[in-house]
This record gives C-alpha cells, sequence and structure tokens, in this order.
C-alpha cells in the first residue's frame, strides 16, 4: 500500500499534463511540460538502470500523446542522464537524497536551482529536436524561455503546496 501513496501524485501529474496542459499553448510559443517534475525528484538511490527505464517510458508516453516521433523520450533521457552530476554539484552530503528530491531534502534554493537548470535543458532540447533547425532562433529562444518559466513556476509550486 506504501508504494500507491507514492505513485499516485505522479499519476495525478501525467493526467493533468495530457489532458490539460497538452492542449494549453499560449500565443502559439508556450508548452509547458510539468510532467518531468517526475523525473527531476526522484530519488538518486535508483539503480541507474531504473532512472534510464523510467525516463525513456515516461518519454515514450508524452510522445505517444503528444505524436512527437521520440523527441521527448530523448529529452526525458537526456534529462535522466543530466540529473545525477547536477545534484551531485549542489549537493554535498548524499545521504540526505534516499528520498524523493525537493525543496525539504536539499533546501528551496538548491532545489530551485537543480529544478531550473533541468527544466531549460528539457524544454531546449525539445524545441531543438522539434524544430530540426536554426532558421527561427529567435522562436526558438522565446519559446524554451516562455515554456521554462511557466513550466518552473508550475513545478516549484507544486513542491510548495506538497511540502504544506
Amino acid at each position: 500500500m506504501n508504494w500507491t501513496k507514492q505513485i499516485l501524485p505522479y499519476v495525478a501529474v501525467m493526467l493533468i499534463q495530457v489532458l490539460i496542459l497538452n492542449q494549453l499553448q499560449l500565443f502559439g510559443i508556450c508548452h509547458p511540460y510539468v510532467f518531468i517534475l517526475i523525473l527531476i525528484m526522484m530519488p538518486i538511490t535508483l539503480p541507474r538502470s531504473a532512472d534510464m527505464i523510467i525516463g525513456a517510458l515516461l518519454g515514450l508516453l508524452m510522445d505517444l500523446f503528444c505524436n512527437s516521433l521520440g523527441v521527448h523520450m530523448a529529452a526525458c533521457v537526456l534529462l535522466t542522464c543530466l540529473r545525477r552530476p547536477m545534484i551531485s554539484n549542489i549537493v554535498t552530503d548524499e545521504s540526505r537524497l534516499n528520498r524523493q528530491i525537493d525543496s525539504k531534502t536539499i533546501g528551496q534554493a538548491s532545489f530551485i536551482k537543480y529544478a531550473a537548470v533541468l527544466i531549460v535543458i528539457y524544454h531546449a532540447s525539445v524545441v531543438m529536436l522539434s524544430a530540426w533547425s536554426f532558421a527561427h532562433v529567435g522562436f526558438m529562444i522565446s519559446e524554451i524561455v516562455v515554456s521554462s518559466l511557466l513550466s518552473g513556476l508550475m513545478i516549484i509550486g507544486y513542491d510548495i503546496l506538497r511540502s504544506k
């Protein structure tokens, strides 16, 4: 029963992403991807292979709902690969990281820094892989910035609400 308490919030996040946020497009440049908080908040004590499988499956699931031909899968695997080195650079006492990574375990400022970098990397990789060209660099940069800001605000908001 304990595992259901841990998995149900993530199922809810995926449903919100697929049913609501995937339909949201502000001015054609904002595509918030809040589901990546599942990857951002995973404990680093999971085996590396489990990390990669979870990342690939989440990306594949998003690709199925977005019809994006592997873009999200590639971006999720990249995020999963970069997660451990990022957290190692931010947190020196890794004994705290046997649970979910959030503002309680690593501190508010560290979590915001950690999440912000991964959110921007994820959005940049999705936008660049989707565009497959640098013909419209200004539009791509604005899409990365706006989508990252909205996703970041939602993820930080989720963390704050969950911690209270």
